[in-house]
């Protein structure tokens, strides 16, 4: 948010405030452009009953998918400080595009270091699985198998992208906040490969769920710290402390969240995985995919498969939620299902948030997915119609999780489960031999403890 009060006295109390859409909907509504990028504080934080943003609006309209705002979402709610860093690593960012020589760096650590591209593999005893529940008839199962690059995870993809923009704007520390960890190992990779220095924060409750990551972290060099709580803690602890050191700091977005530039560069490091997929199934079967299907926590993995076929209106796009315990219980982290439009971590999305604008705290077996908000260019796909959305529960993505272990021998991540369990409700309602690819976004071998010690629930 550009504001007018003291920058000390937002960072003291959460770096980012929210708003919910019902005081969105109090401001006129002549005055609502599809690109907001500021606001001002007038008042208080947002625990105030009163109203607390002036929303301020350009006059210009922009394209509907511009780079800076999707419909309504995305934008720049943050405070003065970071308008500046934010300005010039937008400028960075599209310099670094245009760049013939950053293109044939990263494309060569994409293949040398990353080990893309990664198979897009014919999951054939999980087809026959399916197939035999319904008459011997459904769709064709591949898998983008995101889970065999270096790190174990599709995070790798802008972590060394973005790791390569930070060096070449002269910055020499790193700083990132992670949920599973995934992101914290990638950034702490690509680190330590390009030599820089690197501090990654993490909720408390995400170091005792994955512990193996910490220790993967701390092996490749990075100052890991904790911070109290979740990812959301810790993504508002890592932009604090990269607001304290913007001369010499980098901070590397791993999700498809915050501030503009931030989901677009994500989204554009991780668009790789649907470009190699296009290309893919045209030499397996001559064509395009009828069906993509990625978990949604915050939107990265998804957008990464979903993005080159926007234009594609013949392919449907289905992105999965966390559903937890059930919609009903209050322990999800299904956004695009129970939230509200709101402003969160220096953008407009889709929030899990109660009736003053405060933050629900979001749940899922598969960390990764525990984010109360989600990507702008999610929430506007959402909008207009061109993606859908589904949940599925923590039960199901376990069951999912053991299915393609003893039928593929292959591990997903739990997050990644979420994406699997979905066949459970896809797989009868489409023709045979449609193509379906699911997203292996990660591999599972840091859910392999908790997944064996999983106690059913009751029925």
């Amino acid at each position: 948010m550009a504001c007018n009060i003291n920058v000390e006295s937002i960072l003291g109390q959460g770096i980012f405030a929210t708003t919910s859409r019902k005081k969105l909907q109090a401001f006129p509504s002549h005055n609502y452009k599809p690109n907001v990028i500021s606001c001002v504080a007038v008042g208080p934080t947002h625990k105030v009953p009163q109203l607390p943003w002036k929303l301020v609006f350009h006059e210009q309209e922009r394209p509907l998918l511009s780079n800076e705002k999707f419909g309504i979402y995305g934008g720049k709610f943050v405070p003065e400080t970071l308008i500046s860093p934010l300005t010039k690593l937008d400028y960075e960012f599209n310099s670094a595009l245009r760049d013939p020589q950053f293109q044939m760096d990263l494309q060569v650590a994409l293949k040398d270091y990353v080990g893309r591209e990664t198979p897009l593999y014919f999951a054939q005893r999980l087809t026959d699985y399916y197939k035999s529940l319904n008459k011997g008839i459904g769709p064709d199962i591949y898998l983008k198998r995101e889970d065999l690059n270096h790190g174990g995870a599709h995070k790798i993809n802008n972590a060394i992208a973005q790791a390569m923009l930070a060096k070449r704007m002269g910055c020499k520390n790193v700083v990132a906040s992670t949920g599973a960890g995934q992101h914290g190992v990638a950034t702490a990779a690509a680190c330590a490969k390009l030599s820089l220095e690197c501090t990654i924060f993490m909720g408390t409750l995400d170091m005792e769920r994955q512990p193996s990551n910490v220790l993967l972290m701390n092996h490749l060099g990075a100052k890991v710290k904790s911070v109290e709580g979740s990812f959301k803690d810790a993504m508002s602890e890592g932009i604090r402390n990269w607001v304290n050191d913007l001369e010499r700091s980098y901070f590397l977005a791993g999700a498809a969240i915050g501030p503009h530039p931030c989901p677009t560069m994500v989204r554009e490091f991780q668009s790789i995985i649907g470009k190699e997929t296009r290309k893919q199934a045209m030499d397996k079967w001559g064509g395009k995919p009828h069906v993509l299907v990625a978990c949604v926590g915050s939107g990265s993995n998804a957008l990464g498969l979903f993005h080159e076929f926007i234009q594609d209106e013949d392919v449907r796009l289905i992105g999965v939620e966390a559903g937890g315990t059930g919609l009903d219980s209050g322990k999800h982290s299904a956004t695009m299902a129970k939230g509200e439009v709101g402003v969160y971590h220096g953008a407009m999305s889709y929030l899990l948030q109660d009736d003053e604008g405060q933050i629900i705290g979001p749940h899922s077996i598969g960390v990764g997915l525990e984010y109360p908000g989600v990507s702008p260019e999610l929430s506007y796909l959402k909008d207009i119609g061109r993606a859908e959305f589904s949940t599925v529960t923590d039960e199901e993505a376990i069951k999912a999780y053991k299915r393609l272990c003893r039928l593929e021998g292959i591990f997903p991540a739990l997050e990644s489960s979420h994406a699997l369990a979905f066949l459970d409700k896809l797989c009868s309602t489409l023709k045979d031999g449609e193509k379906v690819i699911v997203n292996l976004s990660g591999r599972g071998d840091k859910d392999a403890e908790a997944v064996f010690n999983h106690t059913p629930k009751h029925e």
